[in-house]
């Protein structure tokens, strides 16, 4: 995590759940996290029906030039990432893990953003499941906020295994091989730089 707001609600987060997998959405206050709303939102669905933007905040909604409330989220991605995403969307909520990305934006003309992505889960074993996330650009260009961005595509994303994951980091073996174990997280690569 390197964005300094991914990086805060990060912390609260895990702060909030204690020794639980996830905290409720009951627990976030946003006063505590009044310095990264901007950067904060909250999706609600599930897996199979997709994931809409229940809340946005400013700067999120400025990265596309709309408001995002009750867009999916998938719509925001490429058609070549949106089955990773998915599948990121679907182990933070059915494996209760956070999930980190990379990730590329495309505005309109032409210019490329690099933008880190945190995807937390909120509820855990609801039919109506929240996760509350943020994004956020490496490094802010001039024109942000004149020029939306459109086509997300993920670079690469990794996930906490849970939350007991560092003190088993060394015991964890990666789900069906499909990542590495680096540093007590699981590693995925994944996209098209």
């Amino acid at each position: 995590m390197k964005h300094p707001s991914i990086r805060h609600l990060f912390d609260y987060w895990n702060g909030r759940r204690g020794r639980r997998v996830a905290p409720a959405r009951s627990d976030i206050d946003p006063r505590a996290i009044r310095h990264v709303l901007a950067d904060t939102f909250i999706l609600s669905g599930d897996p199979r029906r997709g994931y809409q933007f229940r809340l946005a905040g400013t700067r999120v909604c400025s990265l596309f030039g709309r408001e995002l409330k009750g867009e999916a989220f998938l719509d925001l991605w490429s058609l070549a990432s949106r089955d990773e995403v998915g599948t990121m969307l679907a182990t933070v909520a059915d494996e209760a893990v956070g999930v980190v990305a990379d990730a590329v934006g495309m505005s309109a003309t032409g210019a490329a953003l690099s933008l880190e992505l945190l995807l937390l889960p909120l509820s855990y074993g609801r039919c109506d499941e929240r996760l509350l996330g943020a994004v956020a650009p490496n490094a802010p260009p001039l024109w942000l906020g004149t020029h939306p961005l459109s086509d997300l595509w993920i670079k690469t994303h990794f996930n906490n295994v849970g939350s007991a994951f560092v003190e088993n980091a060394r015991n964890i073996v990666p789900s069906q091989s499909l990542g590495r174990l680096r540093h007590g997280l699981v590693v995925y690569d994944g996209g098209n730089v």
